[in-house]
């Protein structure tokens, strides 16, 4: 299908679905309507037939954008968790967690050092932290919301700091097309200390999970949960009830391990560790050189084989309750894969027919800013599109290759915070963004209402954003100055959330909230 170029018409389709979705709470037909306005600006400006063109371009949309791996991915996970629900490793990890860890403030530190560490690719850290988290959360009476939030939070923005990650390797190929480093990785390094709001993510997950200083709607979703008052989704019920009393933690934490260890082989394996090509023959080339989603379909496949084998043998699951059991663990993922179906079109109807990200950069190219406050900008930038289309990856794969000549055109000293304000814009639009499928695999593996884990993460987001940016504009009036400008976002984050929780805490006590 040819673009067209609709200029502000092309941010329309992303700002009605987001639009409706804030105000319905209810995104599957939100996103719809968004998909439907694009296709139908679309259809008009090519001279089709409004109703039918409008209909036929979004389901060819559609049909383009659909990643099989990553819904293939997602179903199995959805299966494995269920088959170790069934098994009783759930419940009894559960158990053994709360006898170690003795406090709701270590089962949240708990969970944000585990999704730390799983660094590797953040669709995985997001279904994976929260199989292996909720049972000790739910413990302490966490929120779902909460749990969501740390999860969506030690993903991307972990992610985008590692240099050993699929986000890495993407990275990495759009400096490539610059031509203007030696050493991609090098420049993927040197990005780490200024990425503001992914180090901010950071900090702030820690400090809120040490503090317990909630704000905004997660205040009134952790006091809801600590009164036992929080709605669960459909099928958990159903779900415990089927646990074999007999399980143990390791029938849960060993096809979990096994799920990462085979994630690390496949991603290896894909990227060419064992093939002809000895330039691929170390680890870190071959998992920049991997395909992610196909890794996690035949590491989430191995695992559910390791589970077959452990639980089937020992009479923990019968063979066919086995069979049985993904199959409803499939289903309970088909909500999150309708919508990852959804944003993906939507996102490509803005990108790729209304070339939304072509029309802002035209916008800031002619512009005429000043170096010093293109940090500011480019992060502004990307964080608009990034929350738009819903993808941190194109995002920052259209920026980079023309912001970095821009930037060394007027001021080289700038290069590196301006490249690190780009990556941090991205991520920062990704990790709010209703469309955003981190998002999105967040809400599914906490198990919480999607809208609900958007509506509490935005103030959050929005808040981290606003201290990222002030380090980014004392970055521009210091000549990049890296210790002024983290501390001048750190000491705005710190000050921002005690300020807004005893004000929150002033205006509505917590025993006026009601369920």
């Amino acid at each position: 299908m040819q673009p067209y170029a609709a200029e502000w018409l092309s941010i329309v389709p992303p700002l009605v679905a987001i639009g409706l979705a804030l105000i319905t709470k209810e995104v599957f037909s939100s996103l719809l309507v968004g998909i439907f306005s694009g296709t139908l600006i679309y259809s008009i400006g090519m001279g089709n037939n409004m109703v039918m063109g409008m209909v036929e371009t979004a389901f060819k949309m559609m049909s383009e954008k659909l990643d099989l791996n990553i819904l293939i991915f997602c179903s199995m996970l959805g299966a494995l968790v269920y088959v170790i629900s069934m098994s009783g490793g759930t419940l009894a990890y559960g158990r053994a967690a709360a006898s170690k860890v003795k406090s709701r403030r270590a089962s949240l530190l708990s969970t944000s050092g585990l999704g730390m560490t799983i660094f590797i690719d953040d669709y995985f850290n997001c279904l994976t932290v929260g199989t292996v988290m909720r049972p000790l959360t739910d413990f302490y009476k966490v929120s779902r919301a909460k749990l969501a939030y740390i999860i969506d939070s030690t993903a991307a923005p972990v992610c985008i700091i590692a240099p050993i990650s699929s986000w890495a390797a993407a990275v990495g190929s759009s400096l490539k097309d610059t031509g203007a480093f030696d050493s991609e990785l090098g420049a993927f390094v040197a990005t780490i200390p200024w990425n503001f709001y992914a180090l901010l993510s950071l900090a702030m997950v820690f400090f809120i999970a040490c503090t317990s200083l909630d704000f905004g709607p997660m205040r009134r979703a952790e006091i809801l949960a600590a009164r036992g008052l929080e709605k669960r989704m459909a099928g958990e019920t159903t779900e415990e009830a089927k646990s074999n009393p007999n399980g143990t933690m390791w029938d849960m934490l060993v096809p979990l391990g096994a799920l990462i260890l085979f994630s690390v082989l496949a991603l290896m394996y894909t990227g060419g560790y064992w093939g002809d090509d000895a330039k691929y023959h170390t680890i870190m080339a071959s998992i920049g050189n991997s395909s992610a989603s196909l890794s996690l379909v035949l590491a989430s496949f191995a695992a559910l084989i390791v589970a077959l084998l452990m639980y089937v043998p020992r009479q923990l699951v019968k063979f066919s309750d086995f069979v049985n059991g993904t199959v409803e663990g499939m289903k309970l993922m088909l909500p999150a894969n309708i919508i990852l179906i959804l944003a993906w079109t939507l996102s490509g109807v803005c990108r790729d027919l209304l070339q939304t990200p072509e029309f802002m950069q035209q916008t800031v190219l002619s512009s005429g800013i000043s170096a010093m406050f293109l940090p500011l900008i480019v992060f502004g930038l990307a964080a608009f599109l990034s929350f738009s289309t819903g993808t941190a990856w194109g995002t920052f794969g259209i920026l980079i290759p023309i912001v970095v000549p821009i930037i060394q055109a007027l001021d080289p000293n700038l290069t590196v915070v301006v490249l690190s304000a780009t990556l941090a814009g991205s991520v920062f639009g990704d990790h709010c963004s209703p469309i955003s499928d981190t998002t999105i695999l967040s809400s599914a593996g906490s198990r919480c209402n999607h809208m609900d884990h958007v509506a509490t993460q935005l103030p959050y987001s929005l808040l981290v954003a606003s201290c990222a940016a002030v380090g980014y504009l004392v970055a521009g009036f210091t000549d990049g100055n890296l210790f002024a400008s983290l501390a001048a976002s750190l000491v705005a984050l710190l000050a921002a959330i005690v300020v807004l929780h005893a004000w929150q805490e002033k205006v509505q006590p917590a025993h006026n909230i009601r369920g």
